[in-house]
């Protein structure tokens, strides 16, 4: 994946001023020294933060309109929409982290996914009683099977339904699933800065981990590789064990990461936060408050440079996230069986 980010009323960008380059699922902020090299970058700038450390993004593990309180039938089944306003968590416990992650982790699963690169493990959002799931195209791309775990240990196999490689999003649909929790898509276009946000995910294969934090900026641009520009080793990106230990290359501030981007890539707006997010919280949730998905994790920062150890990678508090509102766009292309 890829990312770069224009301002939108954040916190200040060391990048300012410097060109922008691709970003790689899930990010921490920047270091203290510019990275060793920087493949089809463009001539870095000589600011005050010229040395910036060497920061690796790893694919977190990191739309249209606005909700209108209303359901999108799909089948059987309806997709819950709602504005942010509407309250999922319960009364005795709304506005805390304890009751926002009672609520929502039922509806997170964690998906592994094997391909002929390696296996990688990510995240996924049930948005159907009977199994559908959105998670990030990087999470699924090039898989040959794939398994996803509910937060009650069963274990369905899974089937893509559609993606879409420019916005980094898939569908995916469990096989003989029914009567599953599911989430409530929230509206992200009312979103502000500092607004209080949680992130539930499988970091590392650590099924269920939450963690929280704050919108730290909007509509940052992010520019990822898409599917056909990546080589074999870095279709998968999850956990980070593809060919090589490849992590997801991705662009940032003039600069690229992780490796290659190559020259096919696409770029999305996304949501900052300094919310944890680890390899494994890709295709996880970001949710308000009241309980309402809105985002789908997808990409961070790491400091650990190229280190293929994920003991040398971790958080450092930059991480990123599609608005609900551009997967809710999405959903009619996905479940039509896009291959894009």
């Amino acid at each position: 994946m890829t990312e770069s980010f224009h301002r939108s009323g954040e916190y200040e960008n060391p990048y300012e001023g410097q060109q922008q380059a691709p970003v790689n699922p899930e990010w921490p902020p920047p270091p203290a020294y510019a990275p060793a090299h920087a493949p089809h970058s463009k001539k870095r700038g000589r600011g005050p933060f010229a040395l910036i450390a060497a920061v690796a993004i790893v694919a977190a593990a990191i739309g249209g309109g606005t909700a209108y309180g209303i359901q999108e039938l799909t089948g059987n089944d309806t997709v819950a929409s709602s504005s942010t306003s509407t309250t999922v968590v319960p009364s005795s416990q709304k506005g805390t982290v304890a009751g926002v992650a009672k609520a929502v982790s039922p509806s997170i699963v964690e998906i592994s996914a094997d391909s002929n690169a390696g296996s990688s493990t990510g995240s996924g959002v049930i948005i159907t009683s009977s199994g559908e799931i959105v998670t990030n195209n990087h999470v699924v791309a090039g898989a040959s099977q794939i398994k996803a775990t509910t937060s009650d240990g069963k274990s369905y196999t899974a089937k893509v339904v559609g993606t879409d490689s420019k916005k980094d999003l898939a569908l995916i649909k469990l096989e003989n699933a029914s009567g599953l929790k599911t989430a409530t898509l929230g509206d992200s276009a009312g979103i502000q800065v500092g607004a209080q946000v949680v992130a539930i995910g499988s970091p590392e294969g650590l099924s269920g981990t939450v963690t929280s934090g704050i919108i730290s900026a909007l509509d940052r641009d992010v520019t990822v590789p898409t599917e056909e520009g990546q080589d074999q080793g870095q279709q998968q990106w999850g956990q980070g064990q593809g060919q090589d230990g490849d992590q997801w290359p991705f662009e940032f501030g003039g600069r690229q990461f992780n490796g290659d981007t190559g020259s096919d890539t696409t770029t999305y707006k996304a949501l900052q936060t300094d919310a944890s997010l680890n390899p494994g919280n890709s295709g996880g949730a970001l949710i308000d408050m009241n309980g309402n998905i809105i985002g789908i994790n997808s990409a961070m920062y790491s400091p650990a440079g190229q280190a293929s150890s994920s003991s040398d990678a971790g958080s450092v508090g930059l991480g990123f996230a599609i608005p609900i509102n551009t997967v809710k766009a999405d959903l009619a292309k996905l479940r039509a069986g896009s291959t894009d």
